[in-house]
């Protein structure tokens, strides 16, 4: 199984909301991620579902920086 995939098989949420916007996120951006924004992908992929969901719905803010263009992208779903 490669990065992508396991990456792919990590967004498998319990939440159906969260689940709709991972795999659009997936489908437009994923490949065209660099090292560190998978990295900070994946740092945000070990969030709690409803702690993700609040960051990709922007109901919450960022409690890192790094993290900015990988939820601004998540938003744009």
């Amino acid at each position: 199984m490669g990065d992508l995939d396991k990456i792919r098989w990590h967004c498998r949420r319990g939440m159906l909301e969260l689940d709709l916007i991972l795999e659009q996120f997936n489908e437009r951006h994923l490949a065209g991620l660099n090292p560190a924004q998978l990295g900070c992908y994946q740092e945000l992929l070990a969030f709690p579902d409803n702690d993700l969901l609040d960051l990709a719905m922007g109901r919450a803010a960022s409690p890192d920086q790094r993290y900015a263009h990988i939820l601004q992208l998540l938003r744009v779903v």
